[in-house]
């Protein structure tokens, strides 16, 4: 099989193609700068090829028997499986992603393909009751027309194709826009694989641009009816508003400050093994990482003991050496953020006990403790690999604690009594949480989302599906009415 080609290219109505746009975006490798590949921007005429593009196909697509969308998606799902250590190798080599991350985030994607490929058969209508004597009320699921897909760079694969696989699912037309970290990873190189598996022309398409020329335009463009973004919080705003004012749903997963919450009786060492997962997957560079640890004051001696014990061993190094743990961030200014906020927290009282240091992009993984709240290594979220221990009391500071910020994506909470961390975990303020396992969960038939400042809408299964099609009410009136007037 050979590796697929062309990947610096856009990618717009069947055809892969240079940008007209006189700037290029170079595609860096965060661990030792080199240059992966470089791509003439597109620009306004080239986004407004690929709407028009993806409006004209998406007619026939959506028309496609349901098991006709089905085989595309499942010969895609096929190709990626086949295709995993390419795709592992890219996620490597242009996120920074360890070997192991790469596989799972590949594997992950390939579940969420899975899914929405059962999506041509399940776009149920209904049979409503009617008030009216001799009228039958129907209700008639439809796709939406044309999505537009703003994709992150930290899972660029998996993130990506959350918003993908549904949109094709549901008989929609997409239009891609990666982030210009990840330009291969979340366009062309998905691209590549749903073009391989006979998706029609037009119907998929990827344009790489800066986002001071094409950004706003992305979102204000008429055609979409839906724009799905994932990354901060800041600049989901701003599409939010954007979208609002030219009427049309956004799909939104934003920032997060999730807890991992250690009760007094939780079992210590499934806890550590936990946090190291929840926090240090992807040098923490995830939505879902863990942001503060809550712990209980009984047990805090222990549980940060063994926790800096095993962060202390964590490889550190290439992302391309199938060992290495912990590999670069994104880029050398991320790092730099990071530093600062742990400077400002030891100047409060913090205590640095393991990592902090940093060569080039790569960030040691640090645990810290003696941390508060307001502090902030705690207050901001981190997208790095440290992780800051917070003591409480009682259950009573434990909540004041988890809820007193804005965020609400995801969280984790351990202890023995699991009726107990469910009561507890149902009153933490955010969309997921999940009780003696880690925060970094996500199930392609389950529902994806935050509350408050992380986002808005559902992602995964029959959730998405509602975000991504509209309904119709047709009746019919199967005998003369009597009216009124």
């Amino acid at each position: 099989m050979e590796p697929y080609k062309e990947l610096n290219k856009q990618y717009i109505d069947g055809v892969w193609r240079d940008g007209r746009e006189d700037d290029t975006i170079q595609d860096i490798n965060p661990y030792d700068n080199s240059v992966l590949v470089e791509i003439n921007c597109a620009g306004l005429a080239e986004l407004n090829e690929a709407y028009e593009a993806a409006q004209r196909a998406g007619v026939t697509w959506a028309a496609l028997l349901p098991q006709e969308r089905r085989d595309v998606l499942l010969k895609a799902a096929d190709i990626l499986l086949a295709r995993k250590d390419e795709f592992a190798h890219w996620i490597a080599q242009e996120a920074g992603g360890a070997h192991a991350k790469g596989e799972i985030e590949v594997m992950l994607a390939r579940e969420v393909i899975i899914e929405a490929s059962t999506f041509p058969s399940r776009l149920h209508g209904f049979i409503l009751p009617s008030s009216i004597p001799g009228k039958e009320s129907r209700v008639y699921r439809k796709p939406l027309g044309v999505i537009g897909i703003i994709s992150p760079w930290n899972f660029p694969v998996h993130l990506s194709m959350r918003s993908i696989a549904p949109a094709l699912g549901c008989g929609n037309a997409i239009v891609v826009k990666p982030a210009s970290q990840t330009p291969v990873t979340g366009g062309t190189l998905l691209a590549k694989l749903f073009e391989e598996a006979g998706l029609p022309k037009g119907v998929f398409n990827v344009v790489v641009g800066k986002s001071s020329v094409i950004g706003d335009p992305f979102v204000a463009h008429p055609i979409p009816k839906l724009i799905s973004f994932t990354g901060s919080t800041p600049v989901g705003k701003g599409i939010g508003k954007l979208a609002g004012e030219n009427l049309k749903k956004v799909a939104l997963e934003l920032g997060g400050n999730n807890v991992f919450i250690v009760l007094e009786d939780a079992d210590i060492d499934q806890a550590v093994a936990a946090a190291m997962m929840g926090k240090f997957m992807h040098q923490g560079q995830i939505c879902m990482a863990v942001n503060r640890f809550l712990v209980h004051e009984a047990v805090y001696g222990e549980f940060c003991g063994k926790l800096v014990e095993r962060t202390k061993a964590l490889k550190v190094g290439d992302p391309r050496d199938r060992d290495t743990d912990i590999g670069p961030l994104i880029d050398e200014k991320q790092v730099k953020r990071i530093q600062k906020d742990i400077e400002e927290s030891v100047a409060q009282g913090a205590k640095i006990e393991c990592g902090g240091q940093a060569e080039g992009a790569v960030l040691y993984p640090t645990v810290m403790t003696n941390v508060r709240n307001n502090m902030p290594i705690a207050h901001n979220e981190i997208f790095g690999p440290v992780a800051p221990v917070i003591a409480f009391k009682d259950e009573q500071e434990l909540l004041k604690l988890a809820n007193e910020l804005d965020f609400g994506l995801s969280g984790a909470l351990h202890t023995r009594n699991v009726e107990r961390g469910v009561q507890l975990a149902r009153q933490v303020e955010t969309g997921m949480i999940h009780v003696n396992d880690q925060s970094v969960n996500d199930e392609p038939n389950a529902p994806f989302g935050g509350e408050r400042e992380s986002g808005l809408g559902r992602f995964g299964g029959e959730w998405v599906m509602d975000e991504m099609t509209r309904v119709q009410w047709v009746s019919v009136q199967h005998e003369p009415r009597q009216y009124p007037i």
